[in-house]
């Protein structure tokens, strides 16, 4: 696949995600079921923080339904080995897209930016993430080290499971938050002991095992683990339940804010870099 075939790809899907979105927005209560819900973002007295956390949350969904339907529709155009790969990358923007869905329309009825359907998201799609290595890399990457008992795939699930666990307690005020901040940060480690760093292999994950031209694409995943979840206890400790300074509203916009860009960023971006490895490498086999 050259260049300029895959910046004409990526630019239209880019041009049709922000024409959807500027179409539907140009006025927010034509999207609600009852356009009275939405006149409070109307009416003048905002400070535009309010929408802009709501056209997040929109080009949330509607850049996330997009990218499922590229991934699905790419799925036939690489070897059957990778696409497993694509499958992962559809479901973890699909179910993105809907939680989305949900979480604008809680934004726009009760002016919340919710934290529950937040997390029933990353509950069911940071493990998939992670699931992205040993489909995209081979199982003969894999290897068969041990942490705590664990292999590779129970390593980064437990890993996500202590993450967003922790995470979604210190955020409902069950516990304290920095503890709860700390206790998550154990869980992401896990995950990077299993999967590497962008400079190493990591305890589950043999790098001279993994194909030439999928070793640029596995990296690029690992830098948005490594790098791209930097930006998730930024937008913790905005949440009104941690921050240190009151600030009032603002704090859950701010949250609400960097947990969308986030997500945009590290989901759709963890599915293009494995569809131009698995692109790469289906190129490879052919040749």
């Amino acid at each position: 696949m050259s260049l300029d075939r895959f910046s004409r790809t990526t630019s239209l899907l880019l041009v049709a995600t922000l024409a959807l979105a500027m179409a539907h927005t140009v006025s927010a209560e034509l999207i609600t079921t009852n356009p009275a819900d939405a006149d409070w973002l109307n009416d003048g007295e905002n400070d535009g923080l309010q929408l802009v956390t709501f056209f997040l949350f929109f080009v949330g969904y509607i850049s996330m339904g997009a990218a499922f339907v590229f991934f699905m529709a790419e799925r036939s155009n690489v070897a059957p080995q990778y696409r497993t790969t694509m499958t992962i990358s559809a479901l973890i923007v699909g179910i993105a897209a809907f939680h989305y869905y949900y979480m604008r329309g809680v934004y726009v009825d009760h002016q919340v930016v919710s934290i529950e359907y937040r997390y029933m998201d990353w509950i069911i799609t940071v493990p998939l993430m992670a699931l992205k290595f040993p489909s995209l890399v081979g199982k003969d990457a894999i290897t068969d080290d041990k942490f705590a008992g664990l292999g590779f795939t129970g390593i980064c699930f437990t890993g996500a499971l202590i993450m967003i666990g922790f995470g979604y307690m210190g955020e409902a005020g069950l516990m304290n938050a920095y503890l709860a901040l700390a206790l998550g940060g154990m869980g992401w480690a896990m995950i990077i002991v299993a999967t590497g760093t962008p400079w190493s292999s990591g305890k589950g994950v043999d790098n001279s095992k993994i194909a030439p031209e999928l070793m640029w694409s596995a990296n690029a995943l690992r830098w948005f683990i490594v790098v791209g979840w930097i930006i998730y206890p930024l937008g913790y400790l905005f949440s009104p339940e941690v921050s240190i300074v009151d600030l009032g509203e603002k704090g859950e916009l701010y949250m609400g804010i960097a947990y969308n860009i986030a997500d945009m960023i590290n989901k759709i971006g963890f599915g293009v870099v494995a569809w131009m490895g698995a692109k790469k490498a289906t190129e490879a086999l052919e040749a």
